[in-house]
């Protein structure tokens, strides 16, 4: 997710968006644990797209 498609978002979908990313990211974390996950850099992504939520989510914060 490009950060320009999160600053474009109000806050309640960011908000909905960063559970869904954190939800996945714990669900990647599972799958690498129990042998499951193929594809081992949907991690660091997802980590990333996380880190740009919530980038965006204070931005929006301090600006009010």
């Amino acid at each position: 997710m490009q950060a320009k498609e999160l600053r474009a978002k109000d806050s309640a979908a960011l908000d909905k968006e960063l559970q869904e990313l954190l939800r996945a990211g714990f669900s990647l974390r599972m799958q690498k644990a129990t042998q499951q996950l193929k594809d081992t850099s949907q991690i660091r992504k997802t980590r990333r797209d996380i880190a740009r939520a919530r980038t965006v989510i204070t931005e929006k914060a301090s600006t009010k």
